[in-house]
């Protein structure tokens, strides 16, 4: 996906995919696509979740990850009050 080619409807899409994969091991999630790749961004509970966000947005969006800025905070929760893993 490049900036070119991909419009906020498919980022916003492949972002839900993505949240739905996670099953709320991240919470505030968002993807900025780049040329060639994505950045992560967020928060999660392990550094596992972290990875699992990781290696999920390859999969969802077909191309690397550039930067994985998902933020550990294990004993944190999500403003939503929305329960964790």
């Amino acid at each position: 996906m490049s900036d070119t080619t991909s419009s906020e409807a498919d980022v916003e899409q492949a972002e839900v995919l993505l949240r739905n994969r996670l099953r709320g091991r991240v919470w505030e999630l968002r993807v900025v696509v780049l040329e060639g790749g994505v950045v992560l961004r967020g928060y999660a509970f392990s550094y596992h979740a972290k990875q699992l966000a990781q290696h999920a947005a390859m999969r969802v969006f077909a191309v690397p990850v550039r930067l994985n800025e998902i933020q550990v905070r294990p004993l944190e929760w999500p403003e939503s009050g929305e329960p964790g893993p």
